[in-house]
């Protein structure tokens, strides 16, 4: 994880399914957590997700805020 992921999860959009066009950082964590069983798409995509999911899972959300872009 970089800094520049943490960037990413809310500039990038998700680009299929249910939520597509939704921001990353705003994706529901059952959804996420459907992933982490599922499996996670490959690439950069998968690699983000799941570290979404982590941070859903671990409450830790609120670190994104200052990041997000108005």
């Amino acid at each position: 994880m970089t800094a520049e992921d943490l960037l990413k999860l809310t500039e990038w959009r998700m680009p299929f399914g249910k939520y597509q066009g939704r921001f990353l950082a705003d994706l529901p964590g059952y959804y996420l957590a459907w992933f982490a069983r599922e499996g996670f798409p490959d690439g950069e995509l998968g690699h983000l997700l799941a570290l979404m999911h982590e941070i859903d899972h671990n409450g830790l959300s609120e670190l994104l805020k200052p990041l997000r872009r108005r």
